[in-house]
């Protein structure tokens, strides 16, 4: 089994002396990894049971029989060079790293393992321990979470096209996305059981279904209701009325678009499809035509002052740097109260262009701020507030990308400062 369809481990730690022979005769008859010994000819000498249970034969059936027995048949041809291989330069390590690897049953069937090799020298000869490890489960696991995540392409999808198409086909869209959200809560018990076994990157995917959900709640039950009552506004004198739930379910679609944006960003950065592409561009034009499109999104009585100083032309990112700045300012926008006041102040001197955006609004505590650039992580007392967790999160991806950092100072109920800094001579 020294192939690419078998994957091995670490090195054989000696015995403690006072291990006896009955010992060890327990620890290899109830291991529940599967351990397979050879000789220097490749031919099995002993298997423990978890083997025999793995790969479905007895012990008498398969002892003396090539190691090759246990390997797929479309790599067993060439199997005997990697093992010799393996023996001429032995050594304790995992096999087929980065590679699916599978051994045989005793009926033809495959099962994707992993192994990891010992060895040791008896009489001038020298021996191999395999350890196996059945890691079907796992597949499944990978597997259905593949499966998730397609699902939740197929949603964003149809929320892309319930935007567009919002005014001739409200209450079918949705009625589906209503659908497809109850399935997306009926999984999310089974796939936090298994997120919890596989990693970090699991527990963060956990995280974003509890998140999801949540957040997909609110505007969609406000799409429904609205829709619903839009139907038994039937008479002239009644349009103020329709009126005012047209806007109430725009605005909710709005919020599950700036949704999906934030998880379609997302994925494309883990994906690696994020790159950036590095032009010459007016600086001041592009943050002020950027805040002025945000000016929409302002409550009332909120209003912006802007300052900048240095040169005009820069080099960099125009597209990711515009996402920045919305990013920045919606947050500002978000977590401030009416009235309040916005300060935009930005330069471009000595080789890099700064960014400060400070707000009036609710802070960040202490506790929350080793946490502001973690994916879906939201601050306590932002809880009853629209957002996904990840705006700061992608901001810094995308500062990363541009070649620079990120700062954030902020104060309980006294407001946040964001301020980032780039290069900008790139070309």
């Amino acid at each position: 089994m020294y192939t690419s369809y078998i994957c091995y481990n670490q090195h054989l730690t000696p015995m403690p002396s006072r291990l006896d022979n009955g010992h060890l005769t327990s620890l290899f008859e109830n291991a529940t990894e599967g351990i397979i010994l050879t000789d220097g000819n490749g031919n099995i000498v002993l298997l423990n049971p978890a083997a025999e249970k793995m790969f479905q034969y007895t012990g008498n059936e398969i002892e003396g029989k090539p190691i090759e027995i246990l390997v797929p048949d479309q790599v067993r041809s060439h199997h005997h060079k990697l093992r010799e291989g393996f023996y001429a330069r032995p050594s304790n390590r995992s096999m087929g790293q980065n590679r699916d690897l599978y051994g045989k049953r005793k009926d033809g069937t495959g099962i994707p393992v992993e192994v990891s090799l010992s060895h040791y020298t008896r009489d001038n000869q020298t021996f191999v321990i395999a350890f196996i490890v059945d890691i079907t489960r796992r597949k499944e696991i990978e597997s259905n979470v593949k499966m998730q995540q397609a699902e939740l392409e197929r949603i964003s999808s149809e929320l892309r096209k319930l935007n567009i198409e919002l005014e001739t086909k409200v209450e079918e869209r949705t009625i589906i996305l209503k659908e497809a959200l109850q399935k997306l809560e009926q999984s999310q018990a089974e796939l936090s059981e298994a997120f919890d076994k596989e990693r970090q990157l699991n527990e963060i995917k956990s995280r974003f279904v509890s998140m999801a959900s949540h957040e997909f709640r609110t505007p969609l039950s406000t799409v429904l209701s609205s829709a619903s009552l839009l139907s038994k506004y039937t008479k002239e004198d009644e349009q103020e009325k329709r009126d005012r739930h047209i806007v109430k379910i725009k605005s909710s679609v709005k919020n599950l678009n700036d949704i999906l944006e934030d998880f379609l960003s997302l994925g494309k950065l883990d994906e690696g499809k994020v790159l950036s592409h590095i032009s010459e561009f007016n600086l001041k034009e592009l943050i002020t035509d950027t805040v002025e499109e945000m000016k929409a999104f302002m409550k009332n009585g909120q209003y912006i002052e802007q300052s900048y100083k240095g040169g005009l032309i820069i080099n960099s990112d125009k597209k990711l740097l515009r996402n920045i700045i919305i990013n920045l300012v919606s947050n500002a926008i978000k977590f401030s109260d009416e009235g309040s006041k916005i300060i935009i102040s930005s330069k471009a001197e000595s080789g890099k262009a700064v960014i400060e955006v400070k707000d009036e609004g609710i802070g960040i505590g202490v506790e929350d701020q080793a946490h502001l650039f973690s994916s879906f992580f939201r601050g306590a007392n932002a809880t009853n507030i629209q957002g996904t967790g990840l705006g700061l999160h992608i901001v810094q991806r995308y500062a990363g990308l541009l070649g620079g950092t990120v700062t954030v100072t902020s104060s309980l109920g006294e407001g946040t400062t964001v301020i980032i800094s780039i290069p900008i001579n790139q070309l």
